[in-house]
């Protein structure tokens, strides 16, 4: 499959519909550029996640109120 768009002013472009709905990409989502050793431009596509995707992902170093910390996220506090 190719698909060709166009570069915009501001060097932007815009991710075709087909490639949007086939890799479910939504906006926050990020896109990673790499040239590879054949110097061909390859994508990865890094998903945005919410708190409820990072719940049992990570471990803190010290033991911590999770509602707290959350209620502080919600009002814009620093942790």
């Amino acid at each position: 499959m190719t698909i060709k768009t166009k570069v915009y002013n501001g060097n932007q472009t815009v991710i075709p519909s087909e490639l949007r709905k086939k890799f479910n990409i939504k906006p926050n989502d990020t896109i990673e550029w790499t040239i590879n050793k054949k110097c061909k431009i390859e994508i990865e596509i890094i998903k945005a996640l919410s708190l409820e995707d990072m719940i049992g992902r990570y471990t803190a170093k010290r033991p911590f109120n999770s509602v707290k910390e959350i209620k502080k996220i919600e009002r814009g506090e620093k942790l």
